[in-house]
């Protein structure tokens, strides 16, 4: 049945390209972004799903009054399969902008198949995913093969500012079950063999200290925002690294992360001491450590510095993100795609973790166990974005494979 399947693949590629490259040709873009939001490629894909027979989808409708319609539809194809358990394959219809158009060789919104490559803005994010998981499902009915499990494929709203509108008000709308199978195609590598179970929490946090400016020869009569903030990023880096010192070999690097990175410009002068400071610290932190404890940390240092220097010191959090727990390395989802990914690839599946920031967050708050995983180029967001045509293909088979459990 294998070889059957990977044939049936094989045939549809040509109309995987011709559905890829209508997808680039609507934008989708958030309003948020300045475009119409995913309307018009929405009614593009419930045509499309109709025409390969897996009947009408059900669309949900997120209100927004800035998109076209006044909404951000949500499309979801069940296709019935030989259990009640459920298998979903969760990939978006939006795309970022195109940027600076100069620096694309082609139309971003004309996709150009050149090379074994589909370029165009959201082909490979996430327009690749979103068809191999369509015509995953194509190929089995194409062959009358019944899935092992309910399929759920759902094509979302508003992944690429914060899936309000999207994966976020599906899971309000009450979609989801404990005991879901959840795969969202949004990250991995060429290779195809990492599987990301979790995700470290983020914290960007922004300093300001104020002094009082005065000339740089006369230092005694100012207190020198600079040379305190300086004071402070070193406090805040050796005093966040010695509290959390715990490590977790699901993650590379194992450890809480705490950089210093963005420094704002302060004064025009060199003979002039400053009398503000802005600087940046990037958090990325184990899942098992609370934020908060974090912050306590960051709030005795801050206060030890104000009372030592006589300055006042503001916090801010620019990203405030309290990552969930990890899925199991043993969770069926994981096992599923780990008995597929070797029968399509040559690799041995690597199960871990990524710095933070996937929209699989959102259902594992649920207690969903999702999994991330996708076989792309590292080219999302990028000018002259592509999708590699084997990649889709492979990722289409594997799609299959978990859908038939073979």
């Amino acid at each position: 049945m294998k070889e059957k399947i990977f044939s049936a693949i094989d045939a549809l590629e040509p109309q995987m390209i011709d559905t890829l490259s209508g997808l680039v040709a609507i934008p989708a873009v958030s309003p948020l972004d300045g475009g119409e939001g995913e309307y018009d490629k929405a009614q593009y894909l419930a045509k499309k799903v109709e025409e390969l027979g897996l009947g009408k989808p059900e669309i949900y409708n997120s209100n927004d009054p800035t998109a076209k319609n006044g909404v951000r539809p949500n499309l979801i194809v069940k296709i019935p399969g030989k259990s009640e358990k459920r298998l979903w394959v969760m990939s978006h219809m939006d795309v970022v902008p195109e940027g600076d158009r100069s620096l694309w060789d082609t139309d971003p919104f004309k996709a150009v198949v050149k090379d074994g490559r589909i370029y165009g803005r959201g082909s490979s994010d996430n327009g690749q995913e979103l068809v191999a998981s369509l015509y995953a499902a194509a190929a089995l009915k194409k062959l009358g093969v019944t899935p092992a499990y309910e399929v759920y494929l759902a094509f979302v709203a508003d992944e690429e500012v914060g899936s309000l509108h999207g994966i976020q008000y599906l899971i309000k709308e009450g979609l989801f079950r404990k005991d879901d199978l959840v795969i969202v195609p949004d990250g991995g590598n060429e290779k195809g063999d990492f599987i990301e179970v979790a995700e470290k929490s983020i914290a960007w946090l922004e300093f300001e200290v104020t002094g009082e400016q005065v000339h740089a020869s006369m230092p005694q009569l100012g207190k020198n925002a600079c040379r305190v903030a300086n004071e402070l990023s070193v406090a805040l880096d050796e005093a966040l690294h010695n509290a959390f010192p715990e490590t977790d070999e699901l993650f590379a690097p194992s450890v809480s992360t705490f950089e210093p990175t963005r420094r704002n410009k302060n004064v025009a002068n060199v003979n002039t001491v400053p009398g503000r400071e802005i600087f940046c610290f990037d958090c990325r932190v184990l899942p098992h450590v609370q934020l908060s404890d974090v912050m306590k940390v960051v709030e005795s240092v801050v206060k030890k510095t104000e009372e030592k220097h006589g300055v006042r010191v503001e916090v801010r959090k620019l990203q405030y993100e309290q990552a969930p727990a990890p899925t199991p390395v043993d969770a069926p989802i994981v096992k599923l795609l780990e008995k597929a990914l070797p029968q399509v690839l040559d690799v041995k599946p690597v199960v871990g973790g990524v710095g933070g920031g996937t929209c699989a967050a959102y259902l594992r708050q649920v207690d969903i166990p999702a999994v991330v995983w996708v076989q792309e180029a590292d080219v999302a967001h990028m000018p002259n974005e592509y999708s590699v045509i084997e990649y889709m293909k492979n990722e289409c088979k594997i799609f299959a494979l978990m859908m038939a459990d073979e």
